[in-house]
């Protein structure tokens, strides 16, 4: 579910409100846990979703089935947060809402998340020795997310949030290519 650069900044903004009140209530994970249940919820269950995502359904309607569903499962100010998500039609960044959580609540714990690209599969062994060489690099505990992409050739390309570090063997034969073609060598 793309959410687009504004449907993030609104997400992670949802996000720091509900991080906020989890921690008043001083379960911060469990609130984590609760949020995600209801993003995989919306994700997976094509009727919930076309429920929520219903203009033709009013927000009070709709805040009443979460209140029946929720009601005595979660915390009350986690149930009007749900509320009032739907109330200001949001109900459908949910899942992007989640993710930024997860987010937040790691970075306040020092974990990093890196999307880490490399041209084949890569081992246990080789994944860990990643996320150590990492860690060791930024100073926290980095959890490497690896997928495979063999355009890059060889090498490996990691994106910390806004932080791009492009170590590809793609990368520097286009370096070598824009040299060679100034007459640089």
């Amino acid at each position: 579910m793309a959410a687009g650069v504004q449907g993030e900044s609104i997400a992670r903004n949802y996000a720091e409100a509900l991080l906020t009140l989890a921690r008043k209530a001083e379960d911060p994970a469990g609130w984590g846990v609760m949020l995600r249940q209801v993003a995989s919820a919306i994700l997976t269950d094509t009727t919930l979703s076309r429920f929520l995502e219903s203009p033709r359904i009013s927000a009070a309607a709709k805040s009443e089935v979460l209140s029946k569903a929720l009601g005595d499962r979660v915390p009350r100010l986690f149930l009007r947060f749900l509320q009032q998500l739907v109330k200001n039609r949001r109900q459908m960044l949910i899942p992007v809402i989640a993710d930024e959580y997860d987010t937040l609540l790691d970075a306040s714990e020092g974990i990093v998340h890196a999307k880490v690209t490399l041209a084949r599969a890569a081992g246990d062994d080789e994944t860990s020795m990643i996320a150590e060489r990492l860690s060791k690099i930024v100073g926290k505990t980095v959890v490497p997310h690896v997928s495979i992409d063999a355009s890059i050739i060889g090498g490996v390309v990691v994106r910390m949030g806004d932080t791009v570090m492009d170590g590809s063997v793609r990368r520097k034969l286009a370096k070598l290519r824009r040299r060679m073609g100034t007459g640089h060598a």
